[in-house]
């Protein structure tokens, strides 16, 4: 990446599928960039409990992730669905948690995912693109790219989840209500847990959880909860780990996507540990051709971590490799 490139950046509102309902888009690519084809452009969806913003644009040390995929050439595409970022809160996260079902269910987000690649594909005349997910971004894209491979060029996941025993790391227990409370300085530790405690204390680049808090928080529409640093999420993907994914029932096949694969995995990631991960890979049996790459001293979060650039650059060299096999 040059840290010298320009970049041209905005950020707006699309429809979702739903009346009412607006989803909010990042764009960044370099400036004075014309032309636009399948292999450089990139849409990247986020996990279960941040946004867009929080996990692919905090800057750490200079540059977020979409930054370094910009600079690196990419028109790169960053969509929050309902209930995350800047995009619309459905009313029942407005509401008492208790007084509605889970909200913002795996199908939902398949569905905003949708919407948001069909504008992209359209915007720039464009058939195909290229995909990163992570976690259960992981799960939405990997979903969609089962239904219509024909628009997927190529598909990057990070972590992604697959059947577990147990109750799901994400998963509060009790009763779920549509949303929950997410205490923002409560993640440092838990985001460490998995690393050795000798290797904790150099993880994250200098400043860079300050960094993601001030991001993440920036994007909580409650100004009394912000001031607690707190946020809400939403439950629909913790429901789902228990429709699906702890009893033993995929919500969609690997096996059934059809497009060039890569596996991004963190030697401490304990979300998805990497017998899952493994198994997430053995199931992908309908790709043309795939890859798995372990990035050592590195957990779930390992987007925002020290050896971050390592993700980057493995997904930028699977997105513009001519290879087959």
């Amino acid at each position: 990446m040059s840290r010298t490139t320009e970049l041209f950046s905005e950020a707006f509102t699309i429809p979702a599928a739903t009346a009412g309902i607006e989803l909010n888009l990042r764009h960044r690519r370099p400036q004075g960039q014309t032309r636009f084809d399948a292999s450089r452009t990139i849409m990247m969806m986020h996990g279960a409990t941040y946004s867009s913003g929080s996990l692919f644009d905090t800057p750490l040390e200079g540059a977020s992730f979409i930054d370094w995929l910009a600079a690196a050439g990419f028109d790169v595409w960053a969509l929050d669905v309902r209930g995350y970022g800047a995009s619309t809160r459905p009313a029942a996260m407005l509401a008492p948690a208790a007084d509605n079902a889970p909200a913002v269910g795996t199908e939902i987000a398949v569905s905003d995912l949708s919407c948001a690649i069909e504008y992209v594909l359209q915007r720039q005349g464009l058939t195909q693109l290229n995909i990163i997910g992570m976690s259960w971004g992981g799960s939405v894209t990997g979903s969609y790219t089962s239904r219509h491979p024909d628009k997927v060029r190529r598909l990057g996941l990070i972590a992604p989840q697959w059947l577990t025993s147990g109750r799901a790391p994400l998963d509060p227990g009790g009763e779920l209500g549509a949303w929950r409370i997410i205490e923002v300085n409560a993640m440092e530790k838990r985001w460490l847990s998995g690393a050795p405690q000798h290797k904790r204390a150099t993880l994250i680049p200098p400043g860079g959880f300050a960094a993601w808090k001030a991001q993440t928080l920036s994007e909580e529409p409650d100004e009394a909860l912000r001031r607690q640093d707190m946020m809400r999420a939403s439950n629909g993907p913790v429901q789902d780990t228990r429709d699906y994914w702890t009893v033993d029932r995929p919500f969609y096949d690997p096996a059934a996507i059809t497009v060039p694969l890569l596996l991004l995995h963190g030697e401490w990631d304990v979300d998805v540990p990497v017998s899952l991960a493994q198994a997430w890979f053995l199931r992908a049996t309908g790709a043309p051709w795939k890859r798995w790459i372990e990035i050592g001293e590195a957990t779930h979060m390992m987007v925002l971590e020290k050896n971050r650039v390592q993700v980057y650059q493995a997904l930028s060299d699977f997105f513009l490799s001519d290879l087959s096999h």
